[in-house]
């Protein structure tokens, strides 16, 4: 009568396996997070000055956003969107705060992870649409 014991917890083959993942995923994580962070931090910083510029009826003055933008970026430390590329866009719908970039990061190797981001805010006193 010969017994087989039977297997108690993971064998060595899929412990690898799932500690693999697991590790992946929490790089993909660490890496690619501060990206989407800072991401909530520019679209936060060109909400407030938008909604303390241009008013209906006032003219835009471009470079006042820029310089309101750059004070607050260099407080939040922000570095994948420079105040020159938010662009003061005007449509049927009125004026707008308008950015596009994209952000990347090296993942490991040559790999690397490139975001997009793209918003339009509108400027205080007009409605989006």
């Amino acid at each position: 009568m010969n017994m087989r014991k039977a297997q108690r917890g993971i064998g060595l083959w899929s412990g690898l396996f799932l500690f693999g993942t697991i590790g992946f995923i929490a790089l993909c994580v660490i890496k690619v997070g501060p990206l989407y962070l800072n991401e909530f931090q520019v679209n936060s910083a060109v909400r407030d000055i938008a909604s303390q510029h241009g008013a209906v009826g006032e003219s835009v003055d471009v470079a006042a956003i820029r310089s309101a933008l750059q004070k607050r970026w260099d407080i939040d430390y922000l570095t994948q969107v420079q105040p020159k590329d938010i662009k003061v866009v005007r449509t049927a719908g009125g004026l707008f705060l308008s950015y596009d970039y994209d952000a990347e990061v090296p993942l490991f190797g040559n790999i690397t992870v490139i975001a997009r981001f793209k918003a339009d805010i509108p400027l205080r006193g007009v409605s989006p649409g």
